[in-house]
């Protein structure tokens, strides 16, 4: 699970990060929201927790960009401010849960399992036949089919193809394919996508249509 924790009081970020870090969920630490918002922006998350007391722009003004931006990542408000009102207006503006502090490490463990748990049963709801051209993944049975004929992706070759096509004519950078696929601790330096790119492209047919483009000096879109 990748989350991404916004908190500026190192005593607490170390604490979480060490204790989260130690089940087995991958932390990405933002020290300000300045920064929060760019890695919002770059990469996707399972979850992000959030301080409310930041410098510069603070927990209830990214909220409120993240939610403009439309981006629904659940976000898990973590805040020395307990009041009914802070929380009522944290969740009116889009937060979806509120913890205050000091909290037991359960009990955020507990509510970061129920966010993402819901937020991911809302995701299954969701048609899981995404299609480009002639090209089709069937996401329940892992099932890649172009004209109607079944082609055969390693393990991470289906990971990258899935989230081309989950971002359909979108430009996606390198470093945004490199951390959604491969994770965000890789070398951003590293051929490794346009490496896979090409396996992809020798294994899917584009004599009738190009599917995957290369946008230079960017990265990739793949559209219809």
């Amino acid at each position: 699970m990748n989350i991404l924790l916004v908190e500026d009081d190192s005593r607490i970020s170390n604490f979480l990060v060490k204790g989260l870090s130690e089940i087995g969920y991958h932390i990405t630490l933002a020290e300000s929201g300045e920064i929060a918002r760019e890695m919002v922006g770059l990469y996707e998350f399972d979850i992000i927790l959030m301080d409310i007391m930041l410098p510069g722009l603070d927990g209830i003004q990214l909220t409120q960009i993240i939610r403009f931006k439309k981006n629904y990542t659940p976000i898990l408000v973590i805040s020395a401010l307990n009041s009914p009102d802070d929380k009522i207006k944290m969740l009116d503006l889009g937060a979806d849960d509120y913890l205050s502090k000091p909290f037991h490490f359960e009990e955020l463990i507990s509510r970061i399992k129920a966010l993402t748990r819901r937020n991911r049963l809302s995701y299954e709801n969701e048609s899981q036949l995404i299609s480009c051209g002639n090209l089709t993944i069937d996401k329940d049975l892992h099932k890649v089919t172009q004209n109607g004929s079944e082609i055969e992706f390693s393990p991470t070759e289906y990971k990258l193809l899935n989230f081309l096509l989950e971002n359909k004519n979108k430009v996606l950078s390198r470093t945004q394919i490199l951390h959604n696929v491969w994770g965000i601790n890789f070398d951003n330096n590293t051929n490794l996508v346009d490496v896979y790119i090409s396996y992809l492209r020798n294994k899917i047919d584009e004599s009738e249509h190009k599917i995957i483009h290369t946008i230079k000096g960017t990265g990739y879109l793949i559209k219809d």
